[in-house]
């Protein structure tokens, strides 16, 4: 099957649902006219969230305006186009969306790593350079002591946690870049560890979503997050965080443990819909008298956690 073609997320067999929680998800987007004229034409495409198992159900979704086209792109993701054009000069429009929406804890048994693999998510693209000869050569040098696929992502997923030096970098330079001096964010953190899996032919997703921030991750992550899941064989989709992972004493909390902090937004590192970028893209013409400034922030209000 094709890298873009949607795969399924239902649980394996070994995944286990240890509680749930339930939030209150509100984004707000502004487009501010500041130029002199009026754009002929402008358009903004807004990631939705949706419903994914068994990562998270959407309850409720609530746009304003209501007047805008539903897309959907190759991974499945949900995106609404608005339509601003003739905006007045000096004038600001506003995008809402409200989600009421579950989160769900798992777990996942990994003492059996054995089957096959899926053919989806295993080629290289933009950010996830799978086929570079670095990458495919640590790919295989940390594969070569361990005798299952668990045990191969594991030791990608504790490289990443030991080599990589966290620092916000504004944007995703990709799985290549994070072996350089650069420094790497949650983008590099995920996007090394798909790599790697694919290089070794394990499937691999990318997500980008939301994490609700509490005392145990306010100083070592954003709101706006990425992060991976693996296809183990015999388990099925393992969820993982190997940002959140990487100091030692987080480090089995993130791995094959999905905590229920994160939200999705997207699947994929390069949803064709966002042109190259997160959460949201705009555009707009003529650009010599108009000039338009888009603002975003995002509230989550946590309404009830069920652990186990």
């Amino acid at each position: 099957m094709d890298l873009l073609t949607p795969a399924s997320a239902t649980p394996g067999p070994l995944a286990t649902t240890l509680g749930q929680r339930k939030y209150i998800v509100h984004q707000q987007l502004a487009l501010v006219n500041e130029g002199a004229g009026q754009p002929e034409k402008q358009n903004i495409w807004v990631a939705l969230i949706r419903s994914l198992p068994p990562y998270q159900e959407v309850e409720s979704m609530e746009i304003s305006p209501n007047d805008y086209e539903l897309v959907v792109d190759e991974y499945g993701n949900q995106f609404a186009e608005f339509d601003f054009s003739k905006q007045p000069a000096g004038t600001t429009q506003s995008v809402k969306i409200d989600y009421r929406m579950t989160v769900y804890e798992l777990t996942y048994d990994l003492s059996v790593c054995r089957g096959e693999l899926t053919n989806d998510f295993i080629q290289p693209e933009l950010h996830i350079e799978s086929a570079n000869p670095q990458i495919v050569a640590l790919a295989g040098k940390l594969a070569r002591s361990t005798e299952t696929v668990c045990q191969q992502v594991g030791a990608f997923y504790d490289y990443i946690g030991d080599e990589l030096v966290y620092t916000s970098n504004g944007k995703n330079w990709g799985a290549q870049a994070a072996l350089g001096p650069m420094g790497s964010d949650c983008t590099e953190y995920t996007s090394l560890l798909v790599a790697l899996s694919r290089a070794q032919g394990i499937p691999a997703r990318y997500f980008e979503g939301l994490l609700y921030l509490d005392q145990g991750t306010d100083a070592i992550a954003k709101i706006e997050h990425a992060w991976p899941d693996v296809y183990m064989p015999g388990v099925g989709w393992v969820a993982m965080d190997p940002t959140l992972g990487r100091p030692p004493a987080n480090r089995a909390n993130y791995f094959a443990h999905y905590s229920p902090d994160h939200i999705i937004v997207t699947m994929g590192a390069n949803p064709s819909v966002l042109r190259g970028s997160s959460y949201w893209t705009h555009l707009y013409w003529p650009g010599n008298s108009t000039r338009i400034r888009v603002t975003g922030e995002w509230n989550i209000e946590l309404i009830d956690d069920k652990g186990h």
